[in-house]
């Protein structure tokens, strides 16, 4: 794969892709295709209504639907239905009758909706109802949505469910191709200096001491959380096999924490041994020797959390299967397909080649994403005002609430870009896009809806109303654009009215 040597193809002298990653289909479809098999299709947000009509369109709108959920009382839901009733009839009941009630009420069937990207597939010759009722979510035809009846979960061994599902990874990839002409597909996956940014900062021009951390990938998709980062600064990935392996790693359930994280420690193996994702096992027993079917078998019982039989681990030992390699398999809940983590490591590759070679472009695409979040007046104050904040949220500890844990990795990321040389400069009523960072020069410009209180709609209002004009007053902006006296102070605050009178109106004297 492409941690191999360049090579060119005898035959007609082009370099080869290099796109081999060692995953058997039979992982996929079973080694005598009756595996049911589990199709994940990620496209960009903004595309995924159009994907959801195409597949329509291809399969033919008979023969696909939306895939059902049925949502049920939940526990505390059940609780508060008691006790207003309760108190709707004046009574009261002791605890242990209350949880008997609540028992009895929880798990009931409240209402039917839909999964996100989930859509259901017929097979030709054969029409929905031979396998399940269909309904419009919560009863609503207004929504224009069919569903199938039956909970998808139901369906899964009868027929083929496809998750097509919204990212915001794609969307990135095509703003920054936009935004520097670079083609996504052209991205070497090999590139030294991107490679770096998983064990240290140095690609990046900056120190561990500057940043608090010892690994460059904050804001790279799959990579920037604080506990993925932990791992790389355990593992010190050198090749992309090993990112595709930390993935899987991170996104099983059972398989590093108390896993492959105390066999890498205490020098038992390494990242490239560890059982990091399903395809690893079955890889591993059948070089082992193990017979194919078995090594299949063995793969499914332990990526769904069931272990290893007595029959198993003899079978095993048979074939010299180190111990900890058994004890590993036991541990484990859930295990990730190597496919999906090839997938999401290769787009994120890709995102920091642009974090590492096209800086301004990197941040201008990822704050765009995350508009919403971020606060440009607080930015503003420049870096000694995001490491005062930082420090705040950091004080809080787990009292920190969700909106301000949002803020923090995003502010994480925001000193990174004022250390590696970045500057921000304020909103500007003429200068500003609605929702997008614009760069100018060495420095990102941030959006109106950057400023907390001014939402997209607003934003957009603003623009809409600049292009006929500029404004002769506070007046003006808020009756042509249609904003609210709580979007004028937020852009009052930020100083975005500097200059412009009240009033439409003049003084005399």
């Amino acid at each position: 794969g492409v941690d191999l040597p360049d090579r060119t193809c005898p035959e007609c002298g082009t370099v080869v892709r290099k796109l081999g990653f060692d995953i058997p289909f039979e992982v996929f479809m079973g080694f005598h295709g009756d595996k049911v098999p589990d199709i994940d299709l990620n496209f960009s947000g903004e595309y995924q209504g159009q994907i959801h009509s195409y597949t329509e369109e291809l399969f033919g709108k008979e023969h696909v639907y939306r895939a059902g959920t049925i949502g049920t009382l939940a526990d505390k839901t059940a609780y508060g239905f008691i006790m207003k009733y309760l108190e709707q009839i004046n009574q009261t009941r002791r605890n242990a009758e209350v949880n008997r009630l609540v028992s009895k009420l929880a798990g009931v069937r409240r209402t039917t909706g839909q999964h996100p990207g989930g859509m259901v597939v017929i097979p030709e010759g054969m029409e929905v109802y031979d396998f399940t009722p269909i309904q419009y979510p919560a009863n609503d035809p207004a929504s224009g949505t069919i569903t199938t009846h039956f909970e998808y979960h139901a369906l899964d061994d009868s027929l083929v469910k496809l998750d097509i599902l919204g990212h915001d990874d794609p969307t990135m990839l095509r703003m920054l191709q936009d935004l520097t002409g670079v083609d996504v597909l052209a991205i070497p996956l090999n590139d030294p200096e991107t490679m770096a940014i998983f064990s240290s900062t140095e690609s990046l021009g900056i120190t561990p001491e500057q940043l608090g951390t010892s690994v460059g990938t904050l804001g790279v998709p799959e990579f920037g959380t604080r506990f993925v980062r932990q791992m790389l600064e355990e593992t010190m990935p050198k090749t992309f096999s090993d990112l595709i392996r930390i993935s899987g790693l991170s996104h099983g359930t059972n398989v590093w924490t108390s896993n492959a994280q105390d066999l890498i420690k205490a020098g038992i193996t390494d990242i490239s041994e560890v059982i990091a994702t399903r395809d690893d096992i079955m890889i591993y027993l059948m070089l082992k020797g193990v017979e194919a079917s078995s090594a299949f078998r063995i793969m499914e019982q332990v990526r769904k959390g069931k272990g290893l039989t007595e029959a198993d681990v003899e079978l095993l030992k048979q074939y010299d299967v180190p111990q900890w390699y058994i004890d590993s398999c036991n541990k484990i809940s859930y295990m990730f397909p190597k496919a999906h983590a090839v997938a999401y490591v290769m787009m994120a590759f890709r995102i920091a080649y642009f974090k590492v070679h096209y800086p301004l472009a990197f941040y201008a695409a990822l704050f765009s994403l995350q508009t919403g979040d971020f606060d440009a007046q607080l930015v503003k104050g420049g870096e000694q005002a995001v490491r005062a904040e930082l420090a705040r949220i950091a004080s809080k500890a787990f009292d920190a609430t969700p909106k301000e844990k949002t803020m923090a990795t995003l502010l994480e990321i925001v000193l990174e870009a004022m250390v590696r040389g970045v500057q921000f400069l304020p909103v500007d009523l003429y200068k500003s896009d609605a929702g997008v960072f614009r760069i100018e020069g060495s420095a990102l410009r941030p959006p109106f809806a950057s400023l907390q209180g001014v939402g997209a709609s607003a934003a957009a209002s603003i623009v809409q109303a600049r292009e006929q004009g500029e404004f002769i007053s506070v007046e003006d902006l808020r009756q042509r654009a249609g904003i609210t006296k709580s979007v004028i102070e937020a852009l009052r605050l930020h100083g975005c009215l500097e200059g412009l009178p009240e009033t439409n109106q003049l003084t005399l004297f």
